[in-house]
């Protein structure tokens, strides 16, 4: 099935568990991550198919191209720059800088710290798609245009998250709060 090739659709996934955010030189920071994943039913009854993204991607190394990283998918907010965006088994794998000389690169390396911005949203063109069971829409054929930090995401399975927010980080951050509720009984005590 091919769509209407100027309808431009959006995808969001959350951060989390896959994205992670780390410093980089000059006060810029890295952020790595799944933005799509694969065979996972969003929201939208979307399921985005293994390859999807494939002649896309060829044909913006092709031509030099680069897929833009935008803040809630405005195209006047560009916030930093996608070094590496690719397919592998899981989804789609993008890292990039989110530059400190852009004021709205400031703000979301602020708010993704803190926890209110934790999603990711794709923002292509639908080349290929089918209608599956139960109205599920299979996309097959992608033309990506953008990855954007966003507020509210749509696949949970896609997410970001610190650097040092992983399960080993939650229960360090667990004990210490019950030894902190320790030392305060113990000091009312």
């Amino acid at each position: 099935m091919k769509v209407d090739e100027m309808e431009l659709e959006r995808k969001f996934a959350r951060l989390g568990d896959q994205l992670r955010i780390s410093p980089e030189g000059k006060g810029d920071r890295v952020i790595e991550g799944y933005a799509s994943v694969f065979g996972a039913r969003d929201q939208g009854q979307d399921v985005v198919e293994v390859g999807a993204y494939a002649t896309s991607l060829g044909k913006l190394a092709q031509s030099g191209g680069r897929v833009k990283m935008l803040w809630q998918h405005d195209p006047t907010e560009p916030i930093g720059v996608w070094d590496e965006v690719r397919e592998d088994a899981k989804g789609l794998y993008v890292k990039g800088r989110i530059l400190s000389d852009v004021a709205r690169g400031r703000e979301a390396v602020s708010l993704i710290e803190a926890g209110a911005i934790d999603g990711l949203s794709i923002g292509y063109r639908t080349v290929k798609a089918s209608k599956g069971a139960g109205g599920v829409r299979r996309l097959t054929e992608l033309e990506l245009w953008e990855v954007s930090l966003v507020t509210f995401p749509m696949l949970p399975e896609a997410r970001v998250r610190q650097k040092g927010d992983g399960p080993e980080a939650r229960l360090i951050k667990e004990m210490a709060s019950v030894f902190a509720e320790a030392r305060a009984e113990m000091a009312r005590r």
